[in-house]
């Protein structure tokens, strides 16, 4: 385990305190280059601190001093519709905020934040962002605009500033030395580490805050789970990737092996995968994890989880 505690456990346990703010204010004014002040933590359905239900991904929403809002998104397994959930999470946002009866005037900015440790999508940088405008389909460079009086009503200047934007940043994309603040933020996301040199808004103060020698005996446990949990499933994809690639590259091979020597490569991995979940299963139970959830999370019968 690192000196600091991951972003993603620190915003699901810690970063609602509104003491603790200041980190995430950090975060939010590096991304949108400007001040952003929390003025509270809202609800959101993914905000639920139970381990069986959310283990992979967190939520966390946010508005700030000027009433929008900053829905967080961080998923640490692969999810092949993300893409998807994105736009859902944007939408469910904005409708359980306007109230019945309210003017569509009255609909807040939402801004959807998305940090993934998995490969998204195709594309060769690590931060992206996103934006709705309505482009002339016979002039490209016609781009839809406000009225005068719109814009006074709305107190925007861009049709773009209505709708909902997303920023996507695929951490483990990132692969170089970090010279700005956002990729000193997105370094501290990947690794989990500050190193002194950083001075990115809000990271001085998450240095202090995040600091894994800092929690109570109850958190330090909850957290030892958590990190359990993540190195299991990301063991689990990274042995898929893997052993989908041998099984492409084998493929003509194996095709010239004999039966025997075949069914023998497979039950010795098959033992070798058995034998890394039975490895798992103890260290989370050692832990003082659920049994029911080690056994979702390993696939392993819970008699078997009760003799480690």
């Amino acid at each position: 385990m690192g000196n600091y505690i991951r972003f993603d456990w620190a915003m699901k346990r810690l970063l609602r305190n509104k003491a603790d703010h200041v980190v995430l204010e950090g975060f939010l004014s590096v991304i949108f280059k400007r001040q952003i002040k929390i003025a509270k933590i809202l609800e959101s359905e993914g905000n639920q601190d139970f381990e069986e239900q959310k283990f992979n991904r967190v939520d966390f929403l946010a508005e700030d001093e000027q009433g929008e809002l900053m829905l967080f998104e961080i998923q640490n397994s692969h999810e092949l519709d993300y893409f998807h959930r994105m736009a859902y999470g944007a939408s469910k946002v904005i409708a359980d905020y306007l109230g019945k009866g309210e003017p569509y005037r009255n609909l807040k900015k939402v801004y959807s934040i998305n940090i993934v440790y998995f490969t998204l999508g195709q594309g060769k940088g690590y931060a992206y962002h996103g934006t709705v405008d309505f482009v002339n389909m016979s002039d490209a460079t016609d781009v839809l605009q406000l009225t005068d009086g719109q814009k006074k009503a709305f107190h925007v200047e861009t049709v773009s500033q209505i709708f909902p934007e997303y920023y996507l940043f695929r951490v483990n994309n990132f692969d170089q030395l970090a010279t700005s603040s956002i990729e000193e933020w997105i370094s501290f996301l990947k690794t989990g580490e500050i190193p002194d040199t950083y001075t990115a808004q809000g990271l001085p103060e998450a240095r202090e805050i995040l600091r894994v020698d800092n929690l109570n005996e109850e958190d330090r446990k909850a957290y030892n789970r958590y990190m359990e949990i993540l190195r299991f499933n990301r063991s689990v994809m990274d042995s898929s990737h893997i052993e989908g690639m041998m099984e492409g590259e084998e493929k003509g091979i194996e095709l010239g092996m004999e039966m025997g020597m075949a069914k023998g490569l497979a039950k010795g991995r098959a033992e070798g995968a058995q034998s890394e979940k039975l490895d798992t299963a103890k260290r989370m139970k050692s832990e003082g994890l659920d049994i029911n959830l080690i056994a979702k999370i390993t696939q392993l019968p819970i008699d078997e989880i009760e003799k480690l």
